[in-house]
């Protein structure tokens, strides 16, 4: 299944259930009466563009010798970045270990550049994190904030059986690092449900205009132990006015308050900061860390000369934040996702050539079309 039919909602809200009663299905979870959205382009509050580090071979992690340095790189993981960094940062470790050094410096402070620190910390080692920009200015920030490991992660004759262990193992580390996370303060981390709508069954694929981009692996039936399945809902059991409904559960973040707390806990650790930007990797020589790690997402593209990161272009409008509203919704094939967040309501659209486009400048009618897509569900 190819993740741009999906948005942002992830694989698992097309999970099917086994083949029980649906009165069984059901059992446990009566219907719920949803506060309806306030949907409409005079509370557009904000609209954001960022580029995902997309490589066909999935996440660069591998060290090399350098200008008398030891460059661990770590980047490349297309719409996985947050999802999958307590778990990546984790098989980045042994190289940075191998060096033998007790201070290191992180170039990058995105989802990967962060979490590595944290996790290069919690192993005893000192940090330096230098970056041009610090949250809330980092492209990490206009992620979506859905946990979706499997987004854009690699194309489908990459995912070799190696290397579908390897994300599965990124995948359950970062999931059981999430759940400690739940319950604190600002609510980082959290469940919330989800409605998945669709015109036609769901067993049924969908047909549309090729988009240029290329085909994703299906992983996330290795994880089919770690999260709630769908649950099919009846006509009465939710409000939208569309023959196929299904309910799911979907772990989120609230990337400002998640940030927030990466930031201080790294500090806390004695971590420090330092701004400085990076034009050529000559520059790596000038720092007095003799390990380094490469954590510059779709930077690397620029400053490496590494051309296997491609591009993908995303697009989201922010509306102004209702609390009653503490669920999300995709309706399939019809380009729209809506995700609540303490901070807004997210709604997600993507453009015919997102793939490949490093065209940062908003589109304010991608976006104003799909808050009316949005409202008609609610007229």
């Amino acid at each position: 299944m190819q993740r741009r039919q999906l948005l942002g909602a992830g694989a698992a809200a097309l999970v099917t259930l086994p083949s029980i009663h649906h009165a069984q299905q059901n059992s446990f979870a009566a219907p719920r009466t949803l506060a309806p959205v306030r949907a409409s382009a005079d509370r557009l509050i904000d609209m954001t563009v960022c580029l995902r580090p997309f490589r066909a071979q999935g996440p660069r992690i591998e060290s090399e010798r350098r200008y008398g340095k030891t460059i661990v790189h770590h980047y490349g993981h297309g719409g996985s970045g947050w999802s999958l960094s307590w778990g990546s940062a984790q098989l980045a470790l042994p190289l940075i270990q191998a060096t033998g050094a007790r201070q290191i410096a992180v170039i990058g402070c995105g989802a990967i550049g962060l979490t590595t620190a944290r996790v290069a910390q919690q192993h005893g080692l000192r940090v330096r994190i230098y970056c041009k920009e610090r949250p809330p200015e980092v492209a990490s920030t206009f992620a979506t904030g859905t946990w979706s490991p499997d987004s854009r992660i690699c194309t489908e004759e990459h995912a070799t059986p190696a290397f579908s262990q390897r994300w599965e193992t990124m995948a359950r580390h970062s999931f059981r690092t999430y759940q400690s996370l739940l319950g604190l303060a600002d609510n980082p981390v959290e469940w919330r449900d989800g409605y998945v709508l669709s015109d036609t069954p769901f067993d049924q694929p969908l047909e549309g205009d090729d988009d240029g981009e290329p085909d994703y692996p299906d992983l996330q039936e290795r994880l089919a132990d770690m999260r709630p399945r769908s649950v099919p809902l009846r006509p009465g059991e939710h409000p939208f006015k569309v023959p196929h409904v299904r309910r799911f559960t979907q772990m989120n973040f609230n990337i400002a308050a998640y940030q927030r707390l990466l930031v201080n806990d790294f500090l806390r650790a004695g971590g420090e900061f330092v701004q400085r930007t990076f034009e050529h990797p000559r520059q790596f020589s000038d720092l007095r860390e003799r390990t380094i790690v490469n954590c510059t997402g779709y930077g690397a593209r620029a400053l490496l000369g590494d051309h296997s990161i491609i591009p993908v272009r995303g697009q989201i409008a922010r509306l102004v934040p209702q609390a009653e509203v503490d669920y999300a919704i995709m309706y399939r094939g019809h380009n729209l996702f809506m995700l609540s967040r303490r901070d807004s309501l997210l709604v997600q659209a993507q453009g015919v050539h997102d793939f490949g486009n490093d065209d940062t400048r908003v589109d304010r009618a991608l976006s104003v079309a799909a808050v009316e897509r949005l409202a008609a569900l609610f007229a």
